[in-house]
């Protein structure tokens, strides 16, 4: 080899190194702070109630912002993602304090999921809708206007916020009044000109409890389901962005309000990473000025 060559191939190597360095510092630095996820989380800001109890598991809820009974605030209940068999409330707790902070009850909601409890898919929803109605129930002593509640979550948890606002039954029938749903599986079964591709074990009869189209969104939309807004990664692998536009199909042909937000070059959970976060969260304030909930 050229001793040339061989001279700057140390030189190389380290600017290459230095690259890398400053480049995952950068990373860091665009994102925002999320911390690990810790089950059950703790907050120092949010007061904890419990929604449901089945058997000796008690369901909670974690309320960030001021109440006033006197001066009813719209509410956002998030529902955490990890397939349906793990994650943690703590997932969006930068959104519910943002929300908190822009005037509304801001909560972010527990509910079992397969690794920690062994349930089918079904029973999740069960306890998301079970969280929607316990909060409208007690909206007037947590200071929440129970025609301002609003259902929100990122992947399995935006498949649980999307069929609270579409799914009748399974334990009631109260829905939100919008839908912010962040790469939601909102489309579990074939429908008009969409098929899933590939046989995955998590939509099976087995794993979900139920017929995929029984607990599948897009099969259920109706007069009755709410405004909503979709964020979704156009490289998403793990819930398609195809099958948020047969969701949005359906709703057109519904004539009910839905804005999808394609993001290019995103993949799955894109909406809590840097600069996704700060454009997806200005969607979600957006959405809601339009509603006329919040001030600009």
């Amino acid at each position: 080899m050229d001793k040339r060559y061989q001279s700057q191939a140390p030189v190389v190597k380290i600017r290459s190194v230095l690259d890398a360095i400053i480049g995952l510092l950068l990373c860091l630095v665009a994102a925002p702070v999320f911390g690990q996820s810790k089950y059950p989380p703790k907050f120092d800001d949010a007061r904890v109630e419990t929604y449901r109890q089945i058997d000796s598991t008690e369901l909670k809820l974690w309320i960030f912002g001021e109440s006033d009974p006197k001066a009813p605030k719209p509410a956002m209940v998030f529902f955490f993602g990890g397939g349906w068999n793990s994650g943690s409330p703590d997932q969006f707790q930068n959104q519910a304090r943002h929300f908190a902070n822009r005037g509304m009850i801001a909560i972010t909601a527990d509910y079992r999921v397969k690794s920690r409890h062994g349930v089918k898919v079904v029973e999740c929803v069960k306890d998301a809708k079970a969280a929607i109605a316990w909060v409208r129930e007690n909206a007037e002593r947590l200071g929440i206007d129970p025609e301002k509640i609003a259902a929100s979550g990122g992947s399995a948890g935006g498949h649980l916020a999307a069929c609270t606002g579409t799914i009748s039954g399974l334990g009631s029938d109260e829905r939100p009044n919008a839908m912010i749903l962040f790469n939601p599986a909102c489309t579990l079964a074939p429908i008009a000109n969409w098929r899933p591709t590939g046989a995955k074990t998590e939509l099976s009869v087995e794993r979900l409890g139920v017929n995929a189209d029984v607990i599948s969104p897009a099969h259920h939309v109706g007069p009755h389901t709410p405004p909503t807004l979709i964020l979704h990664g156009k490289k998403d692998t793990t819930v398609p962005y195809a099958s948020v536009v047969a969701f949005e199909s359906v709703m057109k042909q519904e004539d009910r309000p839905c804005k999808l937000v394609g993001y290019d070059g995103a993949g799955h959970g894109f909406f809590n990473r840097g600069e996704d976060y700060r454009k997806t969260l200005a969607e979600a304030d957006a959405f809601l000025v339009d509603l006329g909930w919040i001030k600009k």
